[in-house]
């Protein structure tokens, strides 16, 4: 199976992009995880994107927070699919993230998610993989029933508690 990158421009962001690893492990993808600065370090970031396909890669996961400059930074350097996680920091709380990793020219494209949606960014990286590798969509498929599964009980919860409130 190809493995999934989660970079990261800081090592301050690995709490925040910690999900995606979660996710990547709980669903058996092989990930690779690295802090790779568009900004500090731009040939380690170069490097890293045009040798991925050949390193295995099939898709790469890029969270940053402000300028998030990483997402495109690797895209202008690979065909691989990126998907942007913008990170919350800073004045504008990952606003200015958002837009700079989903602001992206024609013809380097990046699949971006919510603010901090780390984990968003590993399922559709293995969704992705899952077009060639039918036991990760059974995966996929599983951690779907489970969050169905938690929505139900949940249900079944609020409604055990307002049925007690609504007899009063």
């Amino acid at each position: 199976m190809l493995k999934v990158a989660v970079l990261m421009g800081s090592g301050s962001d690995a709490d925040k992009m910690a999900p995606a690893v979660e996710v990547l492990a709980s669903l058996g993808v092989p990930y690779e995880v690295r802090v790779i600065s568009a900004h500090r370090t731009p040939d380690a970031a170069r490097e890293f994107a045009r040798s991925a396909r050949e390193r295995g890669f099939g898709a790469i996961i890029t969270g940053a927070g402000m300028a998030a400059h990483l997402a495109g930074a690797i895209a202008a350097n690979t065909t691989l699919p990126v998907i942007g996680v913008p990170i919350a920091a800073g004045a504008l709380a990952g606003v200015d993230a958002l837009y700079s990793t989903v602001m992206m020219p024609q013809g380097y494209p990046v699949a971006t998610v919510a603010i901090g949606g780390a984990a968003n960014g590993a399922l559709l990286a293995a969704e992705i993989l899952a077009l060639g590798a039918p036991e990760l969509e059974a995966g996929l498929r599983e951690y779907r029933q489970a969050l169905a599964l938690k929505a139900e009980q949940a249900d079944q919860e609020i409604q055990r508690a307002h049925s007690k409130d609504s007899k009063k």
